[in-house]
């Protein structure tokens, strides 16, 4: 069994408020990916959505990044449409609304029995896909994490960079950085 985890690919981080190029330039990609394992039933999709509410600039990341986005049931907080379209082929897609930048709760989604490789991808590579990846490694150090640098976009490049440096050094895969 393979997870591939698509992190906060919402409208917000691609073409909203907190949008970059970067992200814009790994939509398509994202979508080669689910297209290659569309009828593969071995591989479970999931998506989180960052989610927030409209109290959102009165939260402790509301006064720190006082940017209103990704406000629930709101056209920004959406998974971009041709990523949610590209997985109605898909044998298992799920979405995973998270509060914070990491889900606490992976355990309810994954299960070890026959795992053989969690695969992340999505944005921003600094915050949401390395809280997530680390949390995954830590709640799973036995099974491969893997990390597609080119289907992940961070706030800035050299933030993306970073993160993946980090997360190298924790013993998490990271793929296709060059390219």
């Amino acid at each position: 069994m393979k997870y591939l985890i698509i992190v906060d690919m919402q409208n917000d981080f691609v073409t909203g408020p907190l949008g970059t190029l970067e992200a814009v330039a790994i939509v398509d990609k994202i979508k080669e990916k689910i297209e290659k394992i569309e009828k593969d039933p071995s591989v479970k999709i999931i998506f989180t959505r960052d989610t927030h509410y409209r109290n959102y600039l009165h939260t402790l990341e509301g006064l720190r990044l006082p940017i209103e986005h990704c406000i629930f049931e709101t056209p920004g907080w959406c998974v971009v449409d041709s990523l949610r379209e590209a997985t109605y082929k898909t044998y298992s897609s799920k979405y995973i609304n998270k509060y914070t930048f990491g889900n606490l709760n992976w355990e309810q989604e994954i299960h070890d029995n026959g795992t053989v490789e969690i695969e992340i991808v999505g944005v921003c590579t600094d915050i949401c896909v390395i809280s997530n990846a680390l949390i995954l490694k830590a709640t799973y150090p036995e099974i491969l994490i893997t990390v597609d640098a080119s289907c992940c976009a961070g706030t800035t490049p050299e933030m993306h960079q970073k993160a993946l440096d980090v997360m190298r050094s924790c013993q998490i895969e990271i793929v296709n950085e060059n390219i």
